[in-house]
């Protein structure tokens, strides 16, 4: 069980150092197909990433406290 919880922890590292990479936020569309909903959702849920709505489209952005 430890490899699962390990690779789901490495996914979502990834996922944050993608976002600081890319200025703090990227195209909530653009990730769907290489990350998964339940590594955005555990982000979401620990407040460390926000959704934005741009009128346009949604971001996926780090959140100001992290």
């Amino acid at each position: 069980m430890a490899n699962s919880t390990e690779s789901f922890d490495r996914r979502a590292n990834h996922l944050l150092r993608l976002l600081q990479l890319c200025g703090g936020c990227v195209p909530l569309h653009s990730l769907q197909c290489q990350v998964s909903n339940s590594v955005i959702q555990t982000l979401l849920d620990k407040e460390l990433v926000q959704v934005q709505n741009t009128g346009r489209g949604f971001l996926l952005e780090i959140a100001e406290d992290f």
